[in-house]
Order: C-alpha cells, then structure tokens, then sequence
C-alpha cells in the first residue's frame, strides 16, 4: 500500500465538515498544531470528496488533486467490505474505475472521466490489444467522446489477431457506461486510414447508457482491425466510459467443437 498511496487522514472538525469545539481546538493550539487551510488545493480536493450526510469517507486523490475514487464508512459492503474489499477499492481507484462516485450525476461523472483521463489511469489513445491461442481474450477499459466537430474522432483500439492464421470470430462484448450519452462502435480492417461509419466492416450503434452490445465478425486468416469508438453526435463534447472483452474464437477451435 506504502508503494502507490501516501496515506493521511483529516478530522471532519478541521475543514468545518462538523461542528467544531473551541475547547478542543485550544486543546489543539496548545500542543502545536496549526488549523488548516481550506484554500488549499488538497483541502478542496477532499472536501469535494465528501458524501452528503456520510460521517467519513475514504478518497483515493490523484498526484494531481483529482478525486479517483471514494469509499463511505458506512457503505463498506461486497464488494469493498473488509481488508480484501478495501484493498480492491484501491485496485479499483487505480483503474480508473472511480469506485464510489457513479451515482454522481452525469456532470460529475464527465469531469471525473476526464480526471481520470489526465492522469493516466484511463486511457483513450494508444490502445492496442494482441491475442493468441494462449491469450485470446483481453480487456479494455477506456472512453470515448461526442466529437466537437464533424469529423468522426474515434478512440481507436488496434486489435492484433495475426496469431489465427486460419481464422475465426471475432468477437467484441461492448458495456456502455454511465454518463449521459450513448456510444457506437464501428469495427474496421487494420490498414483502413479514413474511419467513417461507411467504411466498418461491422458496427453496433447508438449504445445507450449502462446497456451491451456485441460485435461478432468471421475472418479467413489472420490479421490486424481497428475498434473505433464514439459518442452521438447530438452530444457534443460529452465523455463517457466503455468496457470492452476483446476475444478470438480460433477456426480451429470451433472446427474441432464440430
């Protein structure tokens, strides 16, 4: 834990979070400690963490001050319950996973994808998923946007299947997240240079919030494709989140199934 976090906690009196008690603040005074400063950017940071009406809260805060996921005291159930489940909300936070924070509205949710954009724990650029016969199913969580232009700006997944030489199916489990605004996602061959809905070799559009789709596409030998993801139009500049298991069921495979 001492290797990815720096760990420090803060009493609800300190940033006025609950009443203070001058006698203990004199007490405080006395024995040397300084009140903090709620101007400061880490101040802020968790006081924009706080859940409504929770007595405390656990926050995963980003190098950067950016809130990356938030555990109540009193909402410590499966998953995140106990030493194993707090571990896992950390794992969660690190992720880009934001634990504690999708039941914010969908404004909140847009800024905290973004966060977590910034600092690195999702990414929405340089995706690349390679699958064999000994690996042939991958993850990736990431974002897409609702272009500010005309242009179709995609986040591209390169998906590298050149290990099935003979072939297989592709297929692609897409979940949509939470935000307020719905996704497509246009399948295309690997060397295809203008990514236009027009030009996929299979797409599932329009995906609307918290819902899944799958693309299944049959190839003859083994070779490169590009996922391109993207959020309707009509919601321009909007973020939201997707989840997709990536998977190749080998020509071999399905053939000896038979």
């Amino acid at each position: 834990m001492n290797e990815n976090f720096i760990n420090v906690w803060v009493l609800n009196t300190e940033l006025d979070r609950t009443p203070k008690k001058p006698e203990r603040i004199a007490y405080r005074q006395q024995q040397g400690f300084n009140l903090i400063d709620k101007t400061l950017p880490l101040a802020q940071a968790i006081m924009k963490g706080w859940k409504k009406h929770s007595p405390a809260d656990s926050l995963v805060i980003s190098p950067k001050l950016e809130l990356m996921g938030r555990l109540p005291v009193n909402e410590r159930t499966p998953p995140y319950n106990g030493a194993k489940g707090y571990l896992l909300f950390l794992q969660d936070a690190l992720e880009g996973k934001l634990p504690g924070f999708r039941e914010d509205t969908s404004t909140h949710w847009n800024t905290l994808l973004e966060t977590a954009v910034e600092a690195g724990a999702i990414k929405d650029d340089g995706l690349n998923v390679v699958l064999t016969d000994e690996h042939a199913e991958k993850e990736i969580l990431s974002v897409f946007r609702a272009s500010d232009t005309d242009a179709h700006n995609y986040t591209v997944v390169e998906i590298d299947a050149t290990a099935f030489k003979d072939g297989g199916v592709l297929t692609i489990d897409v979940w949509v997240g939470e935000a307020e605004v719905s996704g497509s996602f246009d399948l295309f061959a690997g060397d295809t240079t203008k990514l236009m809905p027009d030009n996929a070799l299979a797409s599932v559009r329009d995906i609307p919030t918290n819902q899944r789709e799958v693309i299944k596409y049959p190839f003859d030998s083994g070779r490169v494709f590009k996922l391109g993801a993207i959020g309707t139009s009509s919601e321009k500049g909007k973020i939201n989140g997707f989840l997709a298991k990536i998977s190749v069921e080998s020509a071999f495979a399905k053939n000896d199934g038979n």
